[in-house]
């Protein structure tokens, strides 16, 4: 019996549509680290996720990577959802965060799950909503917000996501979602650690109960 708890929540007034993207999607496990969608390449279905987190991000000309998002559990990337409705090449890369299973819908059920099911589109605009916000706070924080700044919220988010004080991540990692330079991190990684305000370990950090943004 499939652990349907995720879905069930999210489409509970329609538990058909849940039973026809169980029927339709193909559930896949990943590992941290392992990349689901490259940019440029096609887009053939529409990742859903059941357990874990991934992250979308996007590569710049020059081979800088920016963080834009995170999908959490019960959650899709709205990215994806355009692309492959109109038949685009991806422009962004899905990466796995934390272990994760993903459902994967084929690209035609997802046009006609939109015309059968009112659910199914209202949770796409919410997605997009979410989407669209979290987007606008990326280009207010390149904009307007040093990069120490950016880098506080960027561990406060990750610490929020995961609910523990100890974030599993590289400088290099960090530097790569901030679309930065890594020493730049390392550099204000350390003046945090000399403040008391976290601990670093190897490819982990610990907030310390002294730290806030």
């Amino acid at each position: 019996m499939q652990d349907d708890t995720i879905l069930s929540s999210e489409f509970s007034s329609s538990p058909e549509l849940v039973e026809k993207l169980y029927q339709y999607g193909i559930t896949k496990k990943y590992h941290a680290g392992d990349i689901i969608l490259d940019e440029n390449a096609s887009i053939r279905s529409i990742p859903i996720v059941m357990k874990g987190m991934l992250k979308v991000i996007r590569t710049e000309e020059d081979g800088r990577e920016i963080l834009l998002y995170y999908i959490k559990s019960g959650e899709s990337c709205i990215m994806s959802f355009l692309g492959g409705m109109h038949n685009e090449k991806s422009i962004v890369k899905a990466e796995i965060e934390e272990d994760a299973e993903i459902l994967f819908l084929p690209v035609d059920k997802v046009s006609l799950f939109i015309k059968e099911y009112p659910e199914w589109l209202d949770y796409i605009f919410r997605l997009y909503h979410k989407r669209f916000e979290e987007l606008l706070d990326i280009i207010n924080a390149i904009a307007f917000k040093k990069v120490d700044e950016r880098l506080l919220n960027l561990l406060h988010k990750k610490s929020g996501i995961t609910g523990s004080q100890t974030i599993h991540t590289t400088h290099e990692q960090l530097a790569n979602e901030l679309g930065t330079a890594r020493v730049v991190v390392s550099r204000l990684l350390k003046q945090l650690e000399e403040d008391g305000k976290l601990k670093l370990g190897r490819n982990k950090i610990t907030i310390l109960k002294t730290f806030s943004s």
